[in-house]
């Protein structure tokens, strides 16, 4: 048996809303190399949290932000605790 815990769609949505503006907020304390770098991708992130529940990502978008994560964890290990949220949040969406 196992104690797993699936968040429900409604729950993902929500954190994923929370790591987006999280996120948002560290970029505007980043330098601007970052901001220039992870911009693309938050606005690629809202743009799939605004599409239907459920719809597949974007081509790649699940690569690039993995990408990143390995990119930034060493210099801003905050920036790639959210990424790594969101992307939590995208699979228990099942996107």
């Amino acid at each position: 048996m196992s104690l797993e815990y699936r968040m429900k769609p409604e729950e993902s949505k929500q954190k994923l809303e929370e790591g987006l503006s999280r996120l948002r907020s560290e970029l505007e304390n980043a330098d601007g190399a970052t901001r220039k770098r992870l911009e693309p991708l938050v606005e690629r992130m809202e743009r799939q949290l605004a599409a239907s529940e459920g719809e597949a990502p974007p081509h790649g978008l699940l690569q690039e932000m993995e990408d990143e994560i390995m990119h930034f964890e060493v210099e801003y290990p905050r920036l790639t605790a959210i990424i790594n949220d969101i992307m939590v949040a995208l699979s228990n969406m099942g996107i």
